[in-house]
Order: structure tokens, then C-alpha cells, then sequence
């Protein structure tokens, strides 16, 4: 299921929080209820962790990452990365990257197993982005911007992308990931998709703006019934389990 959600008054909660398969970040600072909203939802699978990213709340726009790793900006302090690394499971690799382009949220955008960049970043990027994320990696741009992290989000089951998306770049960009795809919006009618709206393969955060129409894409295109239909019958399958053990 997706839930509306907001940063203190903002519905950008894509710029303060980063969830993937196995760890949320979340922005330290401003309420509670902004941090107990991912607890309720995603405490019982993946950790999520209060930081700061070089002393900033941009957590969702200066970090990328999946299941396998994170990467952060060259300008995150040592404390940070410290924190970070701590909080996250084993065998998430945490690295630095020295990037001229440092929002690296911004310029990529990832799955657990494809990523799009920026078309300008560094080829040692490149080659960063596919070790510690056990990504393909594709140079890429979303109806004619560069800035891929922005404009689309996508998991392991769908995505979203820039309303302006042409039919022809939406068939092309499904078949480099694998997912189905679909041009919309989010907080009633913006075009930075990221900025609106996180997901992973069993859950999806997005801004109060967000119409109920727009909801409902997003609930279709990244499957959530389903994903919520086939944990609720794993964990029956363990109680029975238990039950007979």
C-alpha cells in the first residue's frame, strides 16, 4: 500500500528519506511522526536510520543505493559515515565517491539491478556505481533531462517517469530495466517524481498532494496489492509452520 506522508510542511519526503530492499534513511531533525511513519510501515523488515548527510537533511538527494550498497558524496562527514555504516546490515557495502556531480540522487537512479545516470558523470562513477551496486549501468536521459535520479522512480516491479516521457523512450526504458513503466506524477501534477515519491518492492511513501488518482498508478504500477497479498499469505505459511512444528 502507498501512504501519503510529509517533512514538516513540505511533500517532498523523496528529498529527506531514501528506502530500498534492506535499510531507509531517513533525515534527522524535524518530527517524530516523520521518522514513526517508516517505523510503523517498515520496522518489522529493515532498519531505518536517522542521519545526516554533510550536515544537511538532503538524505534522499545526496545518497543513492539499493539492496547490495550506498553511496555517498565525497562531502558526507566522517561521523556520518561512521553512523551510517553501523546502522545498515553487513552486507550492504558503504562507499564514498568523489564526483564532480555530488547530488548523487539526483543523477542516478537504481533497482537491484540496473541503474540510469547522468549522461556527464565521471566513467570511475561508472565503474563505482557497478561494483558496489551489482548494477548494469546505462547513460541515460528521461524526456530530454538529464538529470535521471529526478524525473523517475522505479523498484524491482515497476516504475514511474516524467509525464513528458514519449511512448517510444518509455518502451525503450522498460526494456533496459525490465519493469513496466509508466509517464505520471505525483503531488498533484509535479513532474519530479523522486522528489514526491519512494518506494520499494512491498511499500511506497508519498506527499500529501498526492491525488487519489495518482495514488491509485502508483499502487498499480508498483504492484502493491500484490506485494501486500503475498506477505500476508509468507507469514501465514510460517505460523501454520510453527503451529505444526
Amino acid at each position: 500500500m502507498a501512504v501519503r506522508h510529509q517533512y514538516e510542511n513540505s511533500n517532498d519526503i523523496g528529498v529527506f528519506a531514501k528506502l530500498t530492499n534492506s535499510y531507509c534513511l531517513t533525515a534527522m531533525g524535524g518530527s517524530e511522526n516523520f521518522y514513526s511513519v517508516f517505523q510503523d510501515e517498515l520496522a518489522s523488515d529493515i532498519p531505518i536510520v536517522k542521519t545526516s548527510i554533510a550536515g544537511t537533511r538532503l538524505v534522499g538527494r545526496m545518497t543513492v543505493g539499493n539492496k547490495h550498497g550506498l553511496l555517498l558524496p565525497s562531502s558526507v562527514g566522517d561521523q556520518e559515515a561512521l553512523h551510517i555504516r553501523n546502522s545498515l546490515p553487513d552486507e550492504v557495502i558503504v562507499q564514498r565517491v568523489d564526483e564532480r556531480l555530488s547530488a548523487l540522487g539526483n543523477c542516478i537512479s537504481c533497482n537491484d539491478y540496473v541503474a540510469l545516470i547522468h549522461p556527464d558523470v565521471d566513467e570511475e562513477t561508472e565503474e563505482i556505481v557497478a561494483d558496489v551496486l551489482g548494477v548494469e549501468v546505462f547513460r541515460q536521459t528521461i524526456a530530454g533531462n538529464t538529470l535521471v535520479g529526478s524525473y523517475c522512480t522505479f523498484s524491482n516491479r515497476g516504475g514511474i517517469v516524467h509525464p513528458l516521457t514519449t511512448i517510444q523512450d518509455l518502451d525503450e526504458l522498460s526494456s533496459l530495466l525490465q519493469v513496466p513503466l509508466v509517464a505520471g506524477t505525483v503531488n498533484r501534477g509535479s513532474d519530479v517524481i523522486s522528489a514526491g515519491l519512494v518506494a520499494n518492492d512491498w511499500a511506497a511513501f508519498c506527499g500529501f498532494d498526492t491525488t487519489s488518482t495518482e495514488l491509485q498508478v502508483i499502487e498499480n504500477i508498483f504492484k502493491m496489492k500484490d506485494a501486500k497479498s503475498s506477505s500476508a499469505v509468507a507469514n501465514l505459511r510460517t505460523s501454520l509452520v510453527d503451529a505444526l512444528v
